[in-house]
């Protein structure tokens, strides 16, 4: 199964029945699943810590491999946190991606890396 076939509803389902089958349900409460998630990306950093920005567009196989599993560990809690907390992942992504959209307008903010204040900022001074 790849992106183009697993749904968000496939992984949910599959890391929900991983959970019960090992009665982790205990353990995973909101607090330890949200701290579970930032040390995985602390994790998933440590492998671009001493990279210069050129060097961390040129991964070799190996480290691929190994920044994938982090990505895929902080999925997987992610997954385990809307389970426990009966969050609608695509409801939520596409409302925050919206919501994006009206932050960051593509006319507005094209090339620029600015947080969504600075453009606030901007219109004020107008």
């Amino acid at each position: 199964m790849n992106d183009q076939h697993a749904t968000l509803h496939d992984l949910r389902e599959r890391m929900a029945s991983f959970v019960r089958e090992r009665d982790w349900e205990q353990f995973h409460s909101p607090k330890n699943l949200s701290m579970s998630i930032a040390i995985e990306a602390a994790e998933l950093m440590e492998h671009f810590q001493w990279l210069t920005t050129e060097q961390s567009e040129h991964l070799d196989p190996a480290a691929l491999q190994e920044i994938g599993e982090e990505l895929a560990d902080i999925v997987l809690y992610s997954l385990s946190l809307a389970n426990h907390l009966q969050i609608d992942l695509a409801e939520t992504v596409l409302a925050k991606m919206a919501k994006n959209e009206r932050k960051y307008p593509k006319e507005q903010v094209r090339g620029k890396a600015h947080k969504y204040t600075y453009y606030r900022k901007q219109e004020g001074e107008k």
